[in-house]
C-alpha cells in the first residue's frame, strides 16, 4: 500500500545508479567507490576451499612480541575509479597514520583530487557508506567549498558524493578487493612488520608506494 512505511534501500540504490548513468555519459566524469579498511598484522582471513564444512583449516591468529614496536593492525583509505565503462579501473590507495577521521578524510580526498585532474578528470561521483566521517560537518563544510573553489578557478575535480544505505556492502565493488587482498598476503607462520604489510598491500593492488596520511596537529 502507498500509505505503508518502505525500506529506503531500493530509492537510495536507484539514486546511486541513476547518477553513475550520468557519469558514464560525460567523457571526462568518473565514479569512484571509497572506503576504508583496517589490515591487521596478528588476525588471518578465512582461506575458501572445496571440503566439507568440518574439513575446513581455518589460519590461528599470530602473536606478537611483547617488544613489537609496530601496531596490531593498519588502516587505509582506497578509491576505486572507474572513469568510463570499458575503460580499466583504477585504484588509488593511502595508509593512515592513526585512524579514519573526517579531517584524514578530506586529505585523502584532496590528494585523489590532485591525482584524477592530473588525468583529466573534471567531476567525481563519490559513491561511500555511511561513516561517521563522511557525513560529518566538517566533511560536507570541505566539499562545499572544494566545489565553489573548483567552480571560480576552472581547476581540479568537482566532488559529488553519494551515500549508499544503511548496511548495504555489496552495492561497493571496493569491498571484495579488500577481501582478496587480504587472502593474498596473508602469512600463516611469519609476523609481518608494518612496512613489510604496506609493501604488500601495495605490490598487490599494483599501487605506488605513498606516505601515510597524517592526523592534522591542533592548534593551541
Amino acid at each position: 500500500m502507498d500509505y505503508q512505511p518502505r525500506s529506503g534501500l531500493p530509492q537510495e540504490k536507484k539514486r546511486r545508479d541513476r547518477l553513475i548513468h550520468l557519469a558514464c555519459g560525460h567523457p571526462t566524469w568518473a565514479v569512484g567507490y571509497a572506503d576504508e579498511v583496517w589490515w591487521s598484522r596478528l588476525a588471518q582471513p578465512d582461506q575458501h576451499c572445496w571440503v566439507e564444512a568440518e574439513g575446513i583449516h581455518k589460519l590461528q591468529a599470530l602473536e606478537r612480541p611483547k617488544d613489537d614496536p609496530d601496531p596490531k593492525a593498519l588502516a587505509c583509505y582506497g578509491l576505486l575509479v572507474r572513469s568510463q565503462p570499458h575503460a580499466p579501473e583504477q585504484l588509488l590507495l593511502r595508509f593512515v597514520e592513526d585512524r579514519p577521521v573526517s579531517a584524514v578524510t578530506t586529505a585523502f580526498l584532496a590528494w585523489c583530487n590532485e591525482r584524477l585532474a592530473a588525468h583529466g578528470v573534471t567531476a567525481l561521483l563519490l559513491i561511500w557508506d555511511n561513516a561517521s566521517w563522511h557525513k560529518s560537518q566538517a566533511v560536507r563544510t570541505w566539499l562545499r567549498h572544494h566545489n565553489q573553489t573548483v567552480k571560480h578557478t576552472g581547476q581540479g575535480v568537482r566532488i559529488v558524493p553519494c551515500l549508499l544505505p544503511v548496511k548495504s556492502p555489496w552495492l561497493n565493488p571496493i569491498e571484495p578487493k579488500w577481501v582478496h587482498g587480504k587472502r593474498a598476503i596473508a602469512e600463516s607462520d611469519q609476523l609481518l612488520s608494518a612496512a613489510e604489510l604496506e609493501a604488500r598491500v601495495y605490490a598487490y593492488y599494483g599501487c605506488p608506494l605513498e606516505s601515510h596520511l597524517l592526523m592534522p596537529k591542533k592548534v593551541a
